[in-house]
């Protein structure tokens, strides 16, 4: 078994969403005078590599505390679009993957933008799902659909429609994936457990990829 790291780390200097606070690390007890160590952290439920509930963007949205532990673990694939030309992943692009994402649970899109993490560009034009490829993949059975980059929706949404689309089937969404380029199996097991918080809108995540060798 081999398990492949798809997370960010986090730290004070890192990149977040625009508008957001990145997060702050302060010393709570130390070793020397208490005894032990702890660290007083503060950040947003949205940061680095993170999942969104559907009460993210929906009024009467689950939370991820409503949701089972094991809509955060299953069968996953990866479809790779790291040599896409446009920025809008279509419906066309995808109808020849259809079997492939009939057998999963989860379905994660390598862009290759995660080699702009910690530069302006990661923020801008990058790869994002269309109007009617949400709608499309909204009628699989999904558990969840990731992306290496900031945003599933485009840069200057905003009404946040490939969000509402897919929360609204309960299809969690995980954004900032990291290090995609290192799953080699067609199929793998995809781990993305939240923290367990009351009304969850979204949780920081150590997403894994396990793979069988």
């Amino acid at each position: 078994m081999k398990i492949i790291d798809l997370s960010h780390i986090i730290h004070p200097a890192m990149p977040v969403y625009p508008g957001d606070e990145p997060p702050i690390f302060q010393t709570g007890t130390t070793i020397e005078k208490e005894g032990y160590r702890e660290t007083q952290m503060t950040i947003y439920s949205h940061t680095g590599t993170h999942i969104d509930a559907p009460g993210h963007m929906l009024q009467n949205g689950l939370f991820l505390d409503n949701l089972k532990a094991s809509h955060f673990f299953g069968k996953a694939t990866i479809i790779n679009f790291t040599n896409k030309k446009n920025y809008i992943i279509t419906v066309n692009e995808l109808k020849c993957y259809q079997e492939k994402i009939n057998k999963v649970q989860f379905l994660i899109f390598n862009t290759g933008w995660s080699t702009y993490w910690g530069q302006n560009q990661y923020y801008e034009n990058y790869p994002y799902l269309g109007n009617e490829t949400a709608e499309w993949l909204s009628e699989f059975n999904l558990k969840g659909i990731g992306i290496d980059a900031i945003s599933i929706d485009r840069s200057d949404t905003k009404n946040f429609f490939v969000h509402k689309t897919l929360l609204a089937k309960n299809i969690i969404i995980i954004e900032n994936l990291n290090n995609l380029d290192s799953v080699k199996n067609n199929y793998f097991m995809l781990s993305v457990l939240p923290l367990k918080y009351k009304n969850a809108d979204g949780s920081p995540v150590r997403a894994t990829a396990i793979e069988n060798i």
